[in-house]
């Protein structure tokens, strides 16, 4: 029988890009001076810029550039991220047609588990270690047991896109999501908690482990872009 993995992190993986912050001064520009692709790059008159636009939200120049994530996570993690439509395109492994991994998610130890107050108003407070005993416990008897049901389906000749039915959300799955810079900023200001943030978000914990390494990136390769972002209270334009 295949070992299970019990993974508490996640995966980001940046496989290509072609995103500069002159790309956003250049798009910009031709408003302006009309066309000019040269790459000189003048720091003063970029970060003045791109702060302009950013303050101002005039997105459409942050949308010529692109970053391709390879990512692996649980699928409730997934199914969150998906939701970012606008400027995103996505392609996702197959349960239909490959035999999943044995891969699953259990929380750390220092991940929060008690939910205080009520819906749209509560927030979460750390578990006694009994707490998080019950929780690592459940989590991987309920993998051991989808896990061996799903392979005596399989076994028995029963379809992939059948016998998955059984898995839980919990399982890992992987995908590519490609991106500009606007649609990555909008991503960030939702699935992250910051202080500084005009309009403050309360993502789960699991995702914004994700956007936390995908700003990391975004720092990286666009630092003029991603300071104005900070600068402006990490609204997108």
């Amino acid at each position: 029988m295949t070992a299970l993995q019990f993974r508490s992190d996640v995966t980001v993986d940046l496989v290509k890009h072609n995103a500069k912050d002159f790309d956003v001064a250049m798009a910009a520009r031709v408003s302006t001076i009309g066309g000019s692709h040269d790459e000189t790059v003048d720091l003063t008159r970029d970060h003045g810029l791109i702060n302009f636009l950013m303050r101002d939200r005039h997105g459409s120049p942050f949308e010529h550039n692109s970053f391709t994530f390879y990512i692996e996570a649980p699928i409730f993690v997934a199914r969150e991220f998906f939701r970012h439509r606008a400027g995103w395109s996505y392609n996702e492994q197959s349960g239909r047609y490959k035999e999943l991994d044995p891969v699953f998610y259990v929380p750390p130890r220092d991940r929060d588990l008690i939910q205080v107050g009520r819906p749209g108003a509560y927030t979460f407070e750390p578990g006694t270690y009994d707490h998080f005993g019950i929780t690592r416990w459940e989590h991987e008897q309920t993998y051991r047991i989808t896990w061996t049901s799903y392979q005596r389906m399989l076994r028995e000749g029963i379809a992939k896109e059948v016998a998955r039915n059984v898995l839980p959300v919990g399982i890992f799955t992987s995908f590519y999501a490609t991106c500009n810079a606007r649609s990555l900023m909008h991503f960030l200001s939702l699935r992250t908690m910051r202080e500084g943030s005009k309009f403050p978000s309360f993502p789960q914990r699991e995702i914004e482990l994700v956007a936390e390494d995908m700003e990391g990136i975004f720092e990286e390769r666009m630092p003029i872009t991603h300071a104005a972002f900070l600068r402006n209270g990490r609204v997108a334009p």
